[in-house]
């Protein structure tokens, strides 16, 4: 048995310390949703560019769904300019948003190119006064994720820059990935890294260290937690396809077997995503984005490359509805 404290953001307490991460492309509501009735407290949408987050139709629509009672739940943020993002964060803080999260993280090239996301490792200042303008601009929890680093080479100077920065211009914690941006998702994420963090942060009551990087089962997710001494870890790519993995988490922290779902339960999860899928894009788009949710739900199948390559080819509900009767057997 773990013994797993809640943690808190500013005033908001979460009961269990696994969250589910930002991950473009994948945390919609949908995922989200089915996180949640597995245990995961705590969830952040994907991210939204700045200056398009008061845009309600279309796609932008869809990234900021949620449901009524979906908290709390942070809306991530994504930009350049301080007064661009301070305007974002406040209509998003007015939309019933719980928590703003910042990101100078992403090392996608998109995001580089245009100088967002981890772009802004290499200009601490301009990050601390993006944190500074959105936390002057709301009166809920402000939170901000940054890597290690931007280049492999770098010193860790410009992360202890604005770390220090975003506390002291009244960020309510940040979200650490052991990588540089350079790095992207290559190789190990630097769990020592985090730990020092944590421990540089230790003293302080009203600011939260959350892990991030290789959170990728529920028992990495308790060993970061350990091992580290972080407020809470975030997992993002082991949730995919494993939505179990915060149940499973609580199973271990609670010394019982993780829990292992049979193909029944597996069948029905995957079409309970899709029904929330469809709800959320149509049943003509649905079977298209889920496609990339089947790929990943086919590593726990007995087969999983015969799975996964019958997930590649749904082009239609008819193929979805398919692929679950062929390899997860009759209707439930």
């Amino acid at each position: 048995m773990t013994e797993l404290k809640p943690f808190r953001i500013g005033p908001i307490e979460i009961d269990f310390p696994v969250a589910l991460a930002p991950l473009a492309g994948y945390s919609d509501h949908a995922f989200r949703s089915i996180c949640r009735q597995q245990g995961a407290a705590y969830c952040t949408t994907e991210m939204v560019l700045d200056r398009c987050a008061t845009v309600r139709r279309g796609q932008q629509a869809i990234l900021l769904s949620r449901g009524p009672d979906e908290h709390p739940l942070a809306v991530q943020i994504i930009g350049t300019e301080a007064a661009t993002m301070a305007g974002a964060a406040r209509f998003l803080a007015g939309e019933g948003f719980d928590v703003i999260d910042l990101n100078f993280a992403c090392p996608v090239n998109k995001a580089l190119r245009r100088r967002r996301g981890g772009y802004l490792m290499q200009e601490p200042a301009q990050v601390v006064a993006i944190v500074e303008a959105v936390a002057n601009a709301v009166d809920i929890p402000v939170t901000l994720k940054v890597r290690q680093r931007f280049a492999d080479d770098d010193s860790e100077d410009a992360f202890w820059r604005i770390a220090r920065g975003a506390k002291k211009a009244g960020a309510a914690g940040i979200i650490v990935h052991g990588r540089s941006v350079e790095q992207k998702y290559r190789g190990s994420a630097d769990w020592n890294f985090i730990g020092r963090v944590k421990a540089e942060f230790s003293g302080t009551n009203d600011w939260t260290v959350m892990g991030s990087g290789d959170v990728l089962t529920a028992r990495a997710a308790l060993a970061m937690l350990v091992e580290t001494g972080v407020d809470a870890v975030c997992a993002a790519r082991g949730a995919i396809g494993n939505p179990w993995l915060f149940r499973q988490a609580r199973d271990l922290a609670a010394g019982r077997p993780p829990h292992v779902p049979d193909l029944t339960e597996q069948r029905r999860m995957i079409l309970q995503h899709m029904d929330l899928a469809v709800d959320l894009y149509g049943p003509d788009k649905a079977p298209r984005i889920m496609r990339k949710f089947g790929i990943k739900y086919a590593r726990m199948h007995p087969t999983p490359k015969a799975v996964r390559m019958a997930f590649v080819a749904v082009r239609t509900p008819a193929d979805w509805q398919a692929v679950l009767d062929r390899y997860y057997g009759e209707s439930v």
